[in-house]
């Protein structure tokens, strides 16, 4: 079966197809981080009609890479949210009109499933049960996964999610837009023994993480630094920055172990835009092996959102697939609601 998927939840158009015999055959992704920088963030009104402008180019060099055509498609997946209302119209509409003229089933994703299921695309791929670390600009949860659709929540941050938190102190710091990536980088020359900031949670007895008060003790530390020392250098703000993601690593490494032991579980899926952070991968794979459990990875190209894992997703629930024509959105979207594969 051939699969059409297409991710317009936010501030990505993502276009793949996925072959239930060959696996992922072509995707295509445009971001809009340049568009947004202007404005310091996602402008919804913008995504949403740069979403309109890209959704059917890609989709044309998609089918184009794979050498298809729209006539080969089986069914087309689309994300039905969580994310913008408008963002998630565009890629709602082109799948249910794209289906209704092809007359073909449309299957509607949820986005973070999506997110989930990524690792499986990877070679080599982790097999069910495995604890899922989902940690994004929108999201940070610990998942126990135990088959498409059988997810238990068992610990997610209380506020920010860990992206966000990124974004927001590197904001603080003067980066920008976005910030996260950039922060990222600067922390791989700073000194991880100049500052240290608190591991917020990290011994609060259970699975839940907070990232909030990190940018508040980063604001304390940057007008205390200022005030010792006036502007802060380029070495100063890097050591920041790596005081700050060893905060975080340190946070999300221990929560998951703590979730692994827990669960009964030796596999762990790490997904995400976050889950590209040269430190969590190298604090993870350091971990298991001392720990001897196993840790998986999506590809770094399908780290963040796109249409690959809509495909994907879609193609493992196309039991549940349905006519085009009377279709919706899901701005917000309880993940524990999908009914289990």
């Amino acid at each position: 079966m051939l699969v059409l998927g297409i991710e317009s939840s936010c501030d990505e158009t993502g276009v793949a197809l996925y072959d239930t015999e060959h696996g992922l055959l072509a995707h295509q992704l445009h971001t809009q981080m340049a568009m947004h920088a202007e404005y310091g963030g996602v402008v919804p009104e913008l995504a949403s009609r740069d979403h309109i402008r890209r959704a059917i180019p890609l989709t044309e060099a998609c089918l184009a890479d794979a050498g298809k055509t729209l006539a080969d498609l089986d069914a087309i997946a689309y994300t039905q949210g969580p994310g913008l209302g408008g963002a998630l119209m565009v890629g709602a509409s082109m799948a249910n009109a794209l289906a209704f003229g092809l007359n073909i089933p449309v299957i509607a994703v949820h986005h973070l499933e999506g997110h989930l299921l990524s690792p499986l695309l990877a070679d080599p791929k982790p097999e069910f049960p495995f604890l899922a670390l989902l940690v994004s600009g929108g999201h940070t949860q610990l998942m126990a996964v135990r088959g498409v659709g059988d997810y238990e929540i068992l610990g997610e941050t209380v506020d920010d999610a860990a992206g966000e938190a990124f974004d927001k102190t590197a904001k603080l710091l003067g980066l920008p837009y976005p910030g996260g990536p950039l922060l990222s980088k600067l922390a791989e020359s700073g000194n991880p023994d100049r500052f240290t900031l608190p591991r917020p949670m990290l011994h609060s007895g259970n699975l839940d993480m907070s990232f909030s008060g990190l940018k508040t003790a980063v604001l304390t530390m940057t007008k205390q630094v200022e005030a010792e020392h006036g502007e802060i250098d380029e070495q100063t703000r890097m050591d920041i920055c790596r005081a700050f993601q060893e905060a975080i690593v340190e946070v999300l490494v221990k929560k998951s172990l703590a979730a692994m032991k827990q669960a009964g579980m030796k596999r762990l899926v790490v997904a995400g835009g976050v889950g590209a952070n040269k430190q969590l991968r190298a604090a993870l794979d350091d971990a298991a092996a001392r720990k001897r459990f196993e840790v998986f990875y999506p590809p770094l190209a399908l780290c963040t959102d796109n249409g690959a894992m809509i495909a994907f997703a879609g193609a493992m629930r196309v039991k549940y697939a349905e006519q085009p024509g009377s279709f919706s959105i899901k701005p917000r979207w309880d993940l524990s609601s999908l009914p289990a594969v």
